[in-house]
């Protein structure tokens, strides 16, 4: 994907890693960016182009993909945490959490699916975790709707070649931002996350991987589930 002289829709570009993407396109020279978030007027990017959208909403997705029909690069960036587990968590916040990230990423590839068509196939980033592939007790429900996007991107891969349409799946660990604000961890720079992800769409790879937690977390899928998962085993 030529990044210089694309057209942009970035979700969830009012803060955190949204913020930087809007920001990097533009300064690789994407021709327009349009940086969309749920309260527009906290977009304070010079240079973007603001639409306000929300991504569980179909009649706001439908107004967004009507506004931005000359669209050839994808980015579905917006997410929620609500920090719930399964079994004993809010259900509504469980429910919320699938809403976003699996519907809400769907509603935006199938109202920009014909639109990238049309302008020549472009790409589809979709941004995803580490916890696509690992459960973390406190978060069990993220887990489950990041699983569940990276299903959706596989799929939609292989829905999509036909008419020349590239997807990505970006997935980063603990990332320095306001979703993780709260959390006394070791955190990637977003601005390292977002030029690791746009060095990867130019480079034409359908999976980044943007830090060392990530690699082994996805390389450790391979083996036995108690390595990712020690806590679980019974003592002999």
């Amino acid at each position: 994907m030529k990044i210089a002289d694309s057209v942009a829709l970035v979700t969830g570009a009012n803060r955190g890693i949204g913020r930087h993407f809007s920001r990097q396109l533009l300064q690789r020279g994407a021709a327009k960016v349009y940086a969309t978030a749920r309260t527009p007027e906290l977009v304070d990017i010079p240079g973007v182009e603001v639409l306000q959208l929300d991504i569980t909403d179909p009649a706001s997705v439908a107004a967004a993909a009507a506004a931005a029909g000359d669209v050839t690069l994808l980015i579905n960036n917006a997410g929620v945490s609500t920090s719930q587990n399964l079994v004993t968590g809010d259900i509504e916040k469980i429910r919320l959490e699938m809403e976003t990230h699996y519907f809400g990423t769907l509603n935006m590839v199938r109202a920009f699916a014909s639109i990238l068509a049309r302008n020549g196939g472009g790409s589809i980033l979709n941004v995803m975790s580490l916890l696509s592939w690992l459960s973390y007790d406190g978060a069990n429900a993220y887990s489950a709707a990041k699983a569940a996007e990276w299903s959706l991107t596989n799929a939609i891969r292989l829905e999509l070649a036909g008419q020349g349409t590239t997807v990505t799946g970006l997935h980063l660990g603990s990332t320095d931002t306001d979703m993780m604000a709260g959390w006394d961890i070791d955190k990637n720079d977003p601005a390292d996350v977002v030029r690791t992800a746009l060095d990867g769409l130019e480079a034409g790879e359908i999976e980044i991987l943007a830090d060392e937690n990530t690699v082994q977390v996805k390389a450790a899928l391979s083996a036995e589930p108690s390595v990712l998962y020690p806590q679980t085993v019974s003592a002999a």
